[in-house]
C-alpha cells in the first residue's frame, strides 16, 4: 500500500503493487447503464486496450492526442483521439503516474514516482514521440500541471512540497511547502494554482506570479484530485474520505457547494465548453457527470474496473478514463442518435 507522509491511503489507492481484485463492466453493460444528462446522453463511445496498470492522463485538444502513464510497464501510450488507437507507446522513468500537456507548446511532461524524476516529451512533428529530457525533481513525484501561459509546470512532492518548473529551460525554479500535497490544478487566466492537501483536508491557494500560498480552503474529508473551470473560475475538488465533490469559487476562496457523489471519488476533469464535470469513482467503477450550471450528478457512468485518471478534450466534447485494474482506456463522448 502506497504511504503519503506517513499516512497510509487504503489499498484501493494504491499505486504500487498488485491491483485489488474489482468487478469489470463490459462495454455493452456500460451502454445499458447510462443514465440521461440533462440535455442530452453520455456513453462510452469506445474502450481503448493499454497496459501496465494505467493511471494518469491528459489531452493535447489542439493535436486530439491523448496521453497514459502505464505505471508499472514504465511506459506512456500516445493515443490518437480520431482514431481511437494507440499509435506510439513511449519509454520513461520509474512508475510513471502523472501526465500533463502544454498545448501551446505541444510538450507533454509525466513523474516518474520511483526515480524522482520527469519526462519530458516532444510532440512535435519533427520529434514527435520522443523524451527530449529528464528532470531531477523531488520525493516520489506524483500529479503534475501547466499553466501553458506562463509556460510553467507544478509537479507534487511526497515530502511537503510543490515543485515549479520553468518550461522553457527544463529546471526547478522554485520549491514551495505545502502539507500533505496531492494533486494540483492550475487556472491559466489567473495564474493561481490549487493544491489538495490530503490529511490537513484543505485546498491551498498559491500566487503563480509569486510562488507563495495565499489562501487556504477547508474542504471535504480526504481531498484528492482536483481540477479549474477557467471560465467561470470554479474549482472542483474530488473528496475520497467522505464521497463528495467540494465546489470553490475562485473569486472568493470559499465552498459554495458540497456535491454528494460516488464511492470514493478518485481524480476530476472538467469541459469549459459545456461546463460539465466528470468525476472517477474508484470503487464504483463509475464516472460522475456533473451539471456546473446546477451542481447536481446528471449521469453516472459504468466503465472498466478501477477508474483513476480522467481527461476532457473539449474541442470534440470527449472524455478519456484510464481503467487501472482492466489495462483500458474508456472514452466517453455523445450518444448515437
Amino acid at each position: 500500500m502506497r504511504v503519503i507522509m506517513g499516512v497510509v491511503v487504503p489499498a484501493t489507492v494504491v499505486i504500487a503493487g498488485l491491483a485489488p481484485a474489482v468487478t469489470t463492466t463490459s462495454a455493452g453493460a456500460s451502454v445499458r447503464g447510462t443514465t440521461q444528462a440533462a440535455k442530452g446522453c453520455i456513453t462510452v463511445t469506445a474502450i481503448i486496450p493499454v497496459s501496465g496498470f494505467p493511471e494518469g492522463i491528459a489531452v493535447n485538444p489542439k493535436t486530439n492526442t491523448v496521453y497514459v502513464a502505464n505505471g508499472r510497464n514504465n511506459t506512456v501510450s500516445v493515443i490518437s483521439g480520431r482514431a481511437n488507437t494507440v499509435v506510439a507507446t513511449i519509454p520513461v522513468g520509474s512508475f510513471p503516474e502523472g501526465v500533463a500537456v502544454n498545448p501551446k507548446t505541444n510538450t507533454v511532461y509525466v513523474t516518474n514516482n520511483v526515480d524522482n524524476t520527469v519526462s519530458v516529451i516532444s510532440g512535435r512533428t519533427n520529434r514527435t514521440n520522443t523524451v527530449v529530457a529528464t528532470i531531477r525533481d523531488g520525493n516520489e513525484p506524483s500529479e503534475v500541471a501547466v499553466n501553458p501561459k506562463t509556460n510553467t509546470v507544478y509537479v507534487i512532492n511526497n515530502l511537503e512540497t510543490l515543485t515549479v518548473i520553468s518550461g522553457r529551460t527544463n529546471t526547478v525554479s522554485a520549491t514551495i511547502a505545502i502539507p500533505f500535497p496531492v494533486a494540483v490544478a492550475v487556472n491559466p487566466k489567473t495564474n493561481t494554482v490549487y493544491v489538495t492537501n490530503l490529511v490537513a483536508n484543505t485546498v491551498s491557494v498559491i500566487s503563480g506570479r509569486t510562488n507563495t500560498v495565499v489562501a487556504t480552503v477547508p474542504v471535504g474529508q480526504g481531498p484528492f484530485g482536483v481540477v479549474v473551470n477557467p471560465k467561470m473560475k470554479t474549482i472542483y475538488v474530488a473528496n475520497f474520505g467522505d464521497n463528495t465533490v467540494s465546489v470553490i469559487s475562485g473569486r472568493t476562496n470559499t465552498v459554495v457547494t458540497t456535491i454528494p457523489d460516488g464511492t470514493e471519488p478518485f481524480r476530476v476533469a472538467v469541459n469549459p465548453k459545456t461546463n460539465t464535470v466528470y468525476v472517477t469513482n474508484n470503487l464504483d467503477n463509475t464516472v460522475s457527470v456533473i451539471s456546473g450550471r446546477t451542481n447536481a450528478v446528471v449521469a453516472t457512468i459504468p466503465v472498466a474496473g478501477l477508474p483513476r485518471g480522467v481527461a476532457v478534450n473539449p474541442k470534440t466534447n470527449t472524455a478519456y478514463v484510464t481503467d487501472a485494474a482492466a489495462n483500458t482506456v474508456s472514452v466517453l463522448g455523445p450518444c448515437s442518435r
